[in-house]
Parts: C-alpha cells; sequence; structure tokens
C-alpha cells in the first residue's frame, strides 16, 4: 500500500500544478517578458500583448486539462488500490506519460491561437 500511496502522490503532481499555474495564468500573466518563468516562446516573448495573451490562453487550456486529467488519474489509481507493485507502476508510468502530453500538447493550441490573433511582428490582427 505504501508505493501505490507515493505513486498516487507522484501521478497528482503535474495535474495539480497544471491547474495551480492555469488559475494563476488566467489571473495575471508574470509582471516582465523573462527567459525563467512562464509560457516562454518566441511569438509569445514578442511584447506585452503577445506576453499576456499567451498566458491567458494557456491559462486557461492547463486549468480545464488539469481538472479532466487530475479526475482520470484518480479513477486510474483506484482501479489498483492493493494490485502488485509492478502493476501499481506500471499504470502509474502510463498516468505520468498521458499527462506529460497534456502539459506539452498545450503548446501547439496555444500558438496557434497566437499566430491568429498577431502577426509574425506582434502586432494584434484586425
Amino acid at each position: 500500500m505504501g508505493f501505490w500511496i507515493f505513486m498516487f502522490i507522484c501521478d497528482l503532481l503535474i495535474p495539480v500544478t497544471m491547474i495551480v499555474f492555469g488559475k494563476y495564468f488566467i489571473r495575471s500573466a508574470p509582471k516582465e517578458i523573462n527567459s525563467l518563468f512562464g509560457y516562454r516562446t518566441t511569438m509569445s516573448r514578442k511584447n506585452k500583448g503577445t506576453w499576456n495573451f499567451a498566458h491567458n490562453y494557456c491559462g486557461n487550456l492547463w486549468w480545464k486539462c488539469g481538472l479532466c486529467v487530475l479526475i482520470a488519474t484518480i479513477i486510474g489509481m483506484i482501479f489498483v488500490i492493493e494490485k502488485a507493485e509492478n502493476i501499481v507502476g506500471i499504470t502509474g508510468g502510463v498516468i505520468c506519460g498521458v499527462q506529460l502530453v497534456f502539459l506539452i500538447g498545450s503548446i501547439v493550441p496555444t500558438e496557434v491561437a497566437l499566430k491568429k490573433k498577431f502577426d509574425e511582428n506582434g502586432v494584434r490582427r484586425k
């Protein structure tokens, strides 16, 4: 049971991080455009408008995906309570892999939204 608890806590890290930072980014982007913290791509760092838009968009995406992934994680891990350690480990690893797809995959729709809203110089389209 101890290994299951460990895996359960590990598997909660990504969705909880997505929810917390999603809410934070919805409320406010980091004040300064920087290369250490926030949604940092070439397009998002063009100017303050692209920076704020990218954080708001990605924040909404992370918050929604984080909630869905959190629920799926809890359900998935409930099915392996009291199973053998190798089953718990494999299940936890697969769940973590799926979570990473959502975390990293959020870049694509955010960049598409940025390109629809702004031109290549970061000027808002009409």
